[in-house]
C-alpha cells in the first residue's frame, strides 16, 4: 500500500518531502549466495514505487558495471558490491549514512 507523504507532511514542497522520506528509510545491504556459489548484493528497505526502484537499480547497475534486477521491493545486483553501493547511496544519491547498514 502506497502512502501519500505530501498529505502527511501538510503540503510541503516535493523536494522537502523526498528528503524526509529518505531520512526515514532504514536500508540494509547484504550478500546472498545463489546456485553454483554466485554472489548477489541485496538492497532492501527502500521505499517508493516499482518504477522508482527500477530507476535506482538502473543507476546502480550503470555505476557498478554489473547486472541486476528488482524483485519483491528489493534491488539485487550481481556480485559483491556492498561497500560500493553504500558509498554511491551516500555520496551521489544523498541518503543519510546512519540509515544504511551493511549486514555481514
Amino acid at each position: 500500500m502506497e502512502e501519500d507523504f505530501s498529505s502527511i507532511y501538510g503540503g510541503l514542497p516535493p523536494e522537502l518531502v523526498e528528503q524526509l522520506e529518505r531520512e526515514q528509510q532504514i536500508i540494509k545491504i547484504r550478500l546472498d549466495r545463489r546456485k553454483f556459489g554466485k554472489e548477489v548484493t541485496v538492497i532492501e528497505g527502500l521505499t517508493g514505487s516499482k518504477n522508482e526502484l527500477k530507476q535506482l537499480a538502473k543507476k546502480l547497475k550503470s555505476k557498478l558495471a554489473t547486472g541486476g534486477t528488482v524483485k519483491d521491493g528489493k534491488i539485487e545486483l550481481q556480485g559483491d558490491h556492498r561497500h560500493r553501493v553504500k558509498d554511491i547511496l551516500i555520496n551521489e544519491l544523498g541518503f543519510p549514512p546512519e540509515n544504511i547498514m551493511i549486514i555481514d
